[in-house]
């Protein structure tokens, strides 16, 4: 896509910290990072969303997350490693290309904990979205 930002990093046209690259995946270190090591994955070919990418791309995309996340963990030694891909600008995505963020969590890492958030529903409502999500 023409004018995304993470299309013109693939490029070249905009400057990154590269930290990955293949056929299918790029990987640079965030320019506003939550912590040491925080990075984005995502892939060369313009695809706004998990509902957008190909299967065989996303699997493709964790694959490259995992050894990324492993090698933070052995460079680094965090406490956690949050990984999130956020779809909708609801669910807080900024950029219109899907990505992946691997944030390396600290003892001072401001994280935010959704737990307090939850909600709590009756069999009954649990049982019919049970129906309505099976995969068959």
């Amino acid at each position: 896509m023409e004018d995304c930002i993470f299309c013109k990093i693939i490029k070249g046209q905009i400057p990154s910290y590269k930290i990955y690259e293949d056929d299918k995946v790029f990987a640079f270190l965030d320019i506003n990072p939550l912590s040491e090591g925080h990075t984005l994955v995502l892939p060369k070919e313009h695809y706004v969303n998990v509902l957008d990418v190909p299967e065989d791309v996303y699997a493709h995309m964790g694959r490259v997350v995992k050894r990324i996340a492993e090698k933070i963990q052995q460079e680094y030694k965090p406490e956690g490693i949050l990984i999130n891909q956020n779809n909708g600008r609801r669910a807080g995505q900024e950029i219109d290309h899907i990505h992946v963020h691997i944030k390396p969590i600290y003892k001072d890492t401001e994280t935010f904990q959704e737990a307090s958030y939850r909600k709590k529903f009756e069999d009954e409502k649990m049982k019919r979205i049970q129906k309505e999500l099976t995969l068959d």
